[in-house]
């Protein structure tokens, strides 16, 4: 049976993985230590969607192994070898402001993580394809150069820049910019996938993310701004915007969305590959356009307060241009407009912290 490996198996975009892979019929095996909570406190924890993987699929297996654990890593691709078909790694320390308290931690984990990851596909599994889930804060506070136009709810492009229309192509430069020590250790972790790509000739694949967002989101005040954004409505808890007076822009993808650009990949994958993924024109608001839709769709009103201080490193607009991956992979399409994605997300929020209470 072919298998698939999955780092961050609990998070958001590794569960929704798992859960798909699984209905491909791959055995599935998840690495996940639970860092989430570690980062970001008990109500950050992904171990209720780990109970959930565990109980529901019976072809996943669950391993509390930290990715910086060459020698546990090792075990584990030595153990499947080349039954090996794919390498989906989501694991990651995801928040400017948590790698500017602990850089080394930050760092180890995104960058040395990964390579762990790759030296163990490289030396166990070298025809597998390897999917890695990076960042847009890989290009970082560029975007903020752009000419802007405040509106009245939100921020936007310039219309006469060529990327008013779709959004930014993977041509920005990422160098001669601050990118936040996060940004900086997923730049690391990013080129070292191109690179074992281009120098060894594995398949490797790069999503250079926006907002990646959907139901199983564990989010958190210092990431994973539309979930938390949703939990603060669901549970009448305050909410803070950072800096931009909340005119902010943001593309945002459903997980479910995002895991079919990872199988059509997987599928016919190529070498060192970079595709900027977001929600592009398509699916995109400010912070105060997302409070709105969310008291629209809820019913819930929205607390929240506006603070001066933007955290360093942050994009005024960003809407991500996805038509590379779209030339490449014709067959996917989007399935979650903003509004589709807001309601899955509001109805998980609902029942989940309903029987939390």
């Amino acid at each position: 049976m072919s298998v698939a490996i999955v780092t961050g198996s609990s998070g958001l975009i590794g569960s929704e993985t798992v859960k798909f892979l699984h209905g491909q019929g791959f055995e599935v095996v998840g690495i996940d230590n639970d860092m989430r909570a570690h980062f970001f406190g008990p109500e950050a924890s992904v171990a209720w969607n780990t109970r959930l993987l565990t109980g529901g699929y019976p072809r996943f297996q669950h391993h509390a192994i930290d990715i910086r654990d060459a020698p546990a890593i090792d075990a584990v691709f030595e153990r499947h070898g080349k039954s090996i078909e794919l390498v989906v790694h989501c694991a990651a320390q995801p928040s400017h402001d948590w790698a500017a308290r602990d850089p080394h931690t930050d760092f180890s984990v995104n960058a040395n993580g990964t390579l762990v990851m790759l030296e163990a596909t490289k030396r166990f599994a070298p025809d597998a394809v390897f999917i890695f889930t990076s960042t847009n804060k890989v290009y970082g506070d560029t975007p903020n150069d752009l000419p802007l136009i405040e509106k009245e709810r939100r921020w936007e492009l310039d219309p006469a820049h060529p990327w008013s229309q779709h959004g930014i192509d993977e041509s920005m430069s990422i160098d001669q910019t601050k990118h936040s020590l996060f940004g900086a250790s997923k730049v690391a972790a990013d080129v070292l996938v191109q690179e074992y790509g281009r120098y060894f000739g594995m398949r490797t694949g790069v999503f250079r993310g926006g907002c990646l967002t959907g139901p199983a989101h564990s989010g958190a005040e210092l990431h994973g701004f539309l979930a938390y954004l949703v939990r603060c409505a669901v549970t009448a808890k305050p909410y803070t915007i950072f800096g931009y007076k909340g005119k902010q822009v943001r593309d945002n993808i459903h997980s479910t969305d995002l895991v079919q650009c990872f199988w059509h990949f997987s599928r016919n994958p190529r070498l060192a590959a970079v595709y900027n993924m977001g929600g592009s024109r398509y699916s995109n608001c400010s912070m105060l356009e997302a409070i709105d839709l969310i008291e629209e769709i809820s019913g819930h009103r929205v607390k929240y307060t506006l603070s001066d201080a933007a955290r360093s490193g942050d994009h005024i607009w960003w809407i991500s241009d996805v038509r590379r991956f779209q030339k490449d992979y014709p067959a996917w399409a989007y399935t979650y407009d903003l509004r589709a994605t807001l309601r899955d997300m509001i109805a998980a929020a609902e029942e989940r912290f309903r029987t939390a209470a």
